[in-house]
């Protein structure tokens, strides 16, 4: 083989094991903030949010957290296949901070996961809390 075949073919495995490599999990959300509005000091807020994976490798959330005791989040699964979804389900307790507490806050939910471009991911809302 001469010098110019061996340099395509070294090119060519290059692409291909890119190709190969490429098979790693996608995280996409149907929204990454979100206003619940006016919610009555006392009551609880809910919010549903679709999680996809429209990687190429099962995606796993591998935690989750909220910046608050207020606020509580889960979903329906923890690992999701490519091509599927799975459900985020936030709970906002509006009298979780005393029955005189009102006004305009703002929360967040932390999901780490194993998808390398994302492995981090935030959803934040807004409400504000009326008596």
């Amino acid at each position: 083989m001469n010098r110019r075949t061996i340099g395509v073919l070294a090119i060519l495995t290059v692409i291909f094991l890119t190709a190969c490599n490429s098979q790693t999990p996608q995280i996409a959300l149907e929204m990454q903030s979100f206003e619940f509005g006016d919610v009555v000091n006392g009551t609880i807020a809910e919010k549903d949010i679709s999680i996809t994976n429209r990687g190429r490798a099962p995606l796993t959330l591998e935690e989750i957290a909220t910046s608050c005791g207020c606020t509580t989040a889960e979903v329906n699964l923890t690992t999701i296949q490519p091509g599927e979804s799975a459900v985020l389900h936030i709970e906002f307790d509006s009298g979780a901070h005393g029955p005189e507490m009102t006004g305009e806050l703002m929360r967040e939910v932390f999901m780490r996961t194993n998808d390398p471009q994302s492995p981090e991911v935030l959803v934040t809302f807004t409400v504000n809390v009326i008596k």
